[in-house]
């Protein structure tokens, strides 16, 4: 008995297929464009996400030991899509989880009082990051979508809304409440769409998803439409809350960090939705099928590995993500170099769409080795920022940290992190968490795994990297050029 999982990011398609033992045994994987009409604009086209799908799949299926009985899917979270209801055809180019076009949007809500009830209800900030203001966007400044949003021909959701669409061949229009929790329209305490905010940000509520829980059989692929197979949907997660899954981050305490396009840390805190105040956000863990929610405290930080993306595509310094360890270790430090790789802005604990990417202390000694170096280095910065943030504003101080993603492959970063966290850094010995958390809900939803407690025997650890070196003095230059990277745009 095996599982699919598909798990859409941000930059490609990840398919998996797991077995009742866990294991990943099959896999495929495609690339889709980025789109970057604007300064600040970041797009996508959903019909190269859908094709990009449908290949990621058939490469899976094709070394598969046998078809699978149920379907789980992640997505990368806060994008937001518009698609004809009956041809399913995309009315737009996506807006992007990084996009920050909704900043100036958001100086207006925040001017106009409405930042405390939107934190209050959501558990989010007023931030470009999220789904509402980009669809208050559309309504501003895109009249033909629009005008087939209001007359219903036109549905609004998020990647995992949109996919289901395509597989259902439009029969089912859902999310589910991690995903609603990430777009501004949701209220997190009674689990349900926020008529309040829906006005606030003229969202036609009937334009939005149905809600589902997390995991049970709430859709089924239609064979015409998905490469022949006609199996249940029976997982939907976030991103990131699926990484939580896949590191069976089930019980209260338990905490991920994923290292990924951007970094994110989760802590899962139960059934208490615990209020941040300064940068922190409050977030759904999961839905469960009783209909009941269990909540974590989350630290976003917008760009990590998409920094090492940008050392490769943007400035051409390296060929491929794998030589930055070998690279990076040719130098014993950054030789004074500093980057703030602020690229779309600044997530936690700073919360700024103005910021922009910034590179300090450069000399003609330096070269292409310091600046990789120093970039391994601002990633493990960054997440410690957040973790310093978890234990002074959340009062949550963690005994490990639990790491998967691309970036975690890297053993001199995971170092570089243990010394700036000073705690054990546990990496898992599958860094596709993701996709493997968005298996384990559809098992749970069909039977396969018949209760938690499973899937948290079977998380195998690959290496724990223990704290060596005191990394104060070098926090302390990264918050002094953080500083200098904020508010670069705010004229």
């Amino acid at each position: 008995m095996t599982i699919l999982s598909i798990d859409a990011g941000t930059t490609g398609v990840t398919a998996l297929i797991v077995d009742r033992d866990t294991r990943i045994v099959a896999r495929g994987y495609r690339e889709f464009p980025q789109h970057f009409p604007e300064d600040g604009w970041v797009e996508h086209d959903p019909g190269e996400i859908w094709s990009a799908t449908l290949g990621a799949t058939q490469d899976a299926l094709s070394s598969a030991p046998e078809p699978p009985t149920a379907l789980g899917i992640t997505n990368q979270r806060e994008t937001v899509c518009f698609w004809d209801r009956e041809t399913l055809g995309s009315a737009r180019r996506a807006i992007v989880w990084q996009d920050r076009r909704t900043a100036s949007m958001c100086e207006e809500l925040r001017a106009a009082g409405h930042e405390a009830d939107v934190e209050q209800r959501t558990g989010l900030r007023l931030d470009p990051y999220f789904s509402g203001t980009k669809i208050a966007w559309v309504a501003r400044h895109d009249p033909a979508t629009w005008g087939q949003v209001t007359s219903g021909r036109v549905a609004i959701g998020t990647i995992d809304s949109y996919l289901i669409a395509r597989m259902s061949r439009g029969l089912h229009h859902i999310t589910d409440p991690t995903n609603a929790s990430r777009t501004l329209l949701y209220d997190i305490r009674s689990g349900a769409w926020s008529p309040e905010l829906a006005d606030l940000l003229g969202v036609p509520l009937d334009a939005l998803p149905e809600i589902v829980p997390s995991y049970g059989e709430c859709a089924r692929t239609d064979p015409a439409a998905f490469l022949g197979l006609d199996i249940p949907i029976a997982g939907i997660a976030g991103d990131q809350q699926s990484a939580l899954v896949g590191q069976a981050g089930f019980a209260e305490g338990d905490a991920k960090c994923t290292y990924g396009t951007g970094s994110f840390l989760l802590v899962n805190t139960g059934s208490r939705a615990v209020a941040s105040s300064s940068g922190l956000l409050t977030t759904v863990a999961l839905g469960h099928p009783d209909g009941s929610l269990s909540y974590a405290l989350e630290g976003a930080v917008f760009v990590t590995g998409a920094a090492i993306q940008w050392l490769r595509d943007g400035l051409q310094i390296i060929a491929s993500a794998g030589e930055t360890q070998a690279l990076a270790e040719s130098v014993p430090d950054s030789g004074g170099v500093v980057f703030v790789p602020a690229l779309t802005g600044l997530g936690a604990p700073d919360w700024d769409p103005y910021a922009r990417g910034t590179i300090l202390g450069i000399t003609r000694g330096t070269t292409r080795a310091h600046l990789v170096r120093a970039t391994l280095e601002a990633i493990a910065f960054e997440v410690r920022d957040v973790v310093d943030l978890m234990a002074e504003e959340g009062g949550v101080t963690l005994p490990r940290l639990a790491v998967d993603g691309g970036a975690a492959a890297n053993d001199l970063l995971c170092q570089i992190q243990a010394d700036q966290v000073r705690i054990p850094v546990d990496r898992s010995a599958e860094l596709q968490t993701t996709g493997l958390g968005a298996a384990f809900l559809a098992g749970l939803g069909t039977g396969v795994w018949s209760e938690e407690h499973d899937l948290v025997a079977a998380r195998r650890t690959d290496r724990v990297f223990t704290p060596q070196a005191d990394g104060e003095a070098d926090h302390r230059r990264w918050r002094r050029a953080v500083e200098r990277a904020k508010g670069w745009l705010a004229d």
